[in-house]
């Protein structure tokens, strides 16, 4: 069993996001096919609670879907941003939920950039001096993207997206976000956009790493690991079959799920193939995103092609 979803599709400022998999209110995927076609995810959740999601999951989260998984494509710079802890959220009167997410790169544009994490010292006071002076920018570490990617961001860490930039965002389900720098840039009725200085200032992780880029080690065939925290964990998979090098067949690659209690999200970044699903066989190709429910035992996967996996954190 698995579940194709029609994703809400937001446009933005700075070009668009494509909620792919989304149970936030009013801006929910629903499911494209089957018996459960227009089903909202949230509703799916509902109507099939454990077997979906797994016991410790619905328990904990009943209906709520704990992750929204986004496509990003970004023609101008977002917003120097940061999200809050789930602690800081609700302390703030913001919510239950804060916001830790992640970014697998897809391809970009060849000068795109991102910025995460601090390079320069700074206090809550500096931070608010720098902001005024629009000099903020330049405290971020900058990276360029390329295929295969991984950023971390843990609540707390100050970043944001560049032009050019297309990636998989994988996080909680949460739109909480705090605007620290917009580049005087103003909203449709011709507003400068709302900033969130004191409340960001109140948010901002201020220590400084010396390189905020989740480094793995590449493979074909095998699955890699990408991030493990407590709200996801999330590996990718560059599946070659056949060899293509080679010229001779290799053993499809098989996830074997049958002693996992949890949900187990697919989506391809890049290519197609075939996934085998219980001995259910669906084609797939990039951007395609699959749902598979915690009763799925094994998933086989070939074909020429990047996917990436995700579920619930333990």
């Amino acid at each position: 069993m698995y579940f194709r979803f029609e994703p809400f599709f937001r446009p933005m400022l700075w070009g668009s996001e494509t909620w792919i998999l989304s149970a936030y209110p009013n801006m929910e995927a629903h499911v494209s096919e089957g018996a459960y076609s227009g089903k909202s995810l949230s509703e799916l959740v509902s109507l099939l609670g454990a077997e979906l999601v797994g016991h410790s999951t619905y328990q904990r989260f009943g209906s709520h879907f704990p992750l929204l998984i986004k496509f990003i494509d970004a023609q101008m710079p977002l917003s120097i941003q940061v999200h809050p802890s789930d602690e800081l959220a609700q302390r703030q009167g913001k919510g239950a939920v804060g916001k830790t997410e992640m970014w697998y790169g897809m391809k970009s544009e060849k000068d795109a950039f991102l910025l995460s994490g601090l390079k320069t010292p700074l206090t809550p006071a500096t931070y608010k001096e720098h902001v005024a002076n629009h000099s903020i920018v330049d405290d971020l570490a900058r990276y360029t993207p390329k295929e295969g990617d991984c950023f971390f961001l843990p609540a707390g860490r100050i970043h944001t997206i560049g032009t050019g930039c297309r990636l998989l965002e994988i996080q909680q389900t949460s739109d909480l976000t705090y605007r620290i720098y917009d580049y005087d840039r103003r909203d449709a009725q011709g507003h400068l956009r709302e900033l969130h200085t004191d409340l960001a200032a109140e948010s901002i992780d201020y220590t400084i790493l010396p390189d905020y880029q989740t480094h793995y080690e590449r493979k074909t065939n095998a699955p890699m690991d990408l991030v493990r925290c407590p709200y996801f964990e999330t590996k990718a998979y560059r599946i070659e079959t056949p060899d293509t090098k080679h010229q001779t067949p290799n053993t499809p690659l098989t996830i074997d799920w049958s002693h996992e209690d949890r949900f187990l999200v697919l989506i391809v970044t890049d290519g197609a193939g075939t996934l085998t699903i219980d001995g259910e066989q669906v084609s797939v190709q990039e951007k395609d995103t699959l749902l598979l429910p915690a009763t799925t035992q094994t998933i086989v996967l070939r074909g020429d092609m990047t996917l990436v996996s995700t579920t619930k954190g333990e």
